[in-house]
């Protein structure tokens, strides 16, 4: 399922509030079959970037198309909805199946595991489509990895933007065992309000 931009985006929340450009860990991105080293992180960009192209982009080496890209988020985030914005020409990819919370997956494990979605794309040049997720599939996101296995018949596959829409959780993952102590107070450490007369037991 697709999201058309025919509507108000503030109201639909297509606004680049809900942008996860942010929390995306840029410095381990990665991409499999890239004809330019490092390529893959150009990709990655604000949303009022997504229609900039005069930069670089991630393209596949020549006479093959497929592309696998591996994103990992600075904390866990929730996503609603993916938006690519492929090549002209035939460059742009013509199938999107993801992966989450896999690390080191390459082709044969791509075409072989059972992916949590597939699309079929659409030549989204204009920036104008975003395909839905399950939702419910696509909580506690620490990475995601998507497979571009085709394209529409050009000798590359060339991807201008890949954006994610969702929420993110403040929390970095790295303090996550730290907030979880935290979580199991020593009682000698904390007063409640009900033993200070507050009429509730809640610990401060």
């Amino acid at each position: 399922m697709a999201c058309l931009h025919d509507h108000n985006c503030e109201d639909h929340d297509c606004s680049s509030n809900w942008s996860l450009y942010k929390h995306i860990d840029l410095s381990k991105v990665s991409a499999l079959n890239e004809a330019t080293p490092g390529s893959v992180k150009s990709v990655f960009k604000a949303w009022e970037q997504r229609l900039n192209t005069s930069g670089d982009h991630l393209e596949s080496n020549e006479g093959d198309p497929e592309l696998l890209v591996f994103i990992p988020f600075t904390s866990d985030v929730k996503i609603k909805s993916i938006s690519i914005v492929g090549g002209a020409d035939g460059t742009s990819p013509v199938k999107m199946k993801a992966f989450i919370n896999r690390d080191g997956i390459d082709f044969s494990d791509a075409q072989s595991m059972q992916a949590i979605q597939e699309w079929d794309l659409a030549e989204n040049t204009q920036g104008v489509l975003e395909y839905q997720t399950r939702y419910s599939k696509f909580q506690s996101v620490a990475n995601i990895t998507l497979h571009f296995p085709d394209n529409f018949g050009g000798d590359t596959t060339k991807i201008h933007y890949i954006g994610f829409k969702g929420e993110a959780t403040q929390l970095k993952r790295d303090v996550v065992a730290t907030i979880v102590y935290e979580l199991m107070p020593n009682p000698s450490d904390h007063k409640t309000r009900a033993e200070g007369g507050g009429g509730l037991s809640h610990v401060e």
